[in-house]
């Protein structure tokens, strides 16, 4: 009987491609399902074969766990040498549109709010 090994749901495609390769170099054997033409579907991959899915899943995990230590290991790096995006970069590149987008949502929380606030008036 098939089962979910893995939702491909918000899984960028190189992470996806990384899974895939790895299952078929230990040649296990899976299929996909797609998110469907409007994508409320669950895209996932699937094991064929119920007794392979403790060494699939063990695969996977190893992969994951590896991946977040690179990825977090980027990040430090970023940090040290000083490349992250910070709030202030992104004031200082373009003030107009910051202060743009913070009016609009000033805006939207007021006039989402302001029916509450007067109801006990």
């Amino acid at each position: 009987m098939p089962v979910k090994l893995f939702s491909l749901g918000n899984v960028p495609d190189d992470e996806a491609e990384d899974v895939r390769a790895l299952l078929r170099a230990d040649e296990i054997d899976f299929y996909e399902t797609a998110p469907g033409n409007w994508g409320v579907s669950a895209p996932a991959i699937w094991l064929n074969d119920e007794s392979q899915f403790a060494h699939a899943r063990a695969l996977i995990d190893e992969y994951q766990h590896e991946r977040t230590l690179k990825a977090r290991e980027e990040y430090a790096q970023q940090q040290r040498e000083g490349h992250n995006r910070t709030i202030i970069d992104v004031l200082r590149e373009n003030p107009l549109r910051f202060f743009a987008y913070v009016a609009v949502i000033a805006a939207i929380v007021y006039f989402s709010t302001q029916p509450f606030l007067d109801i006990g008036k």
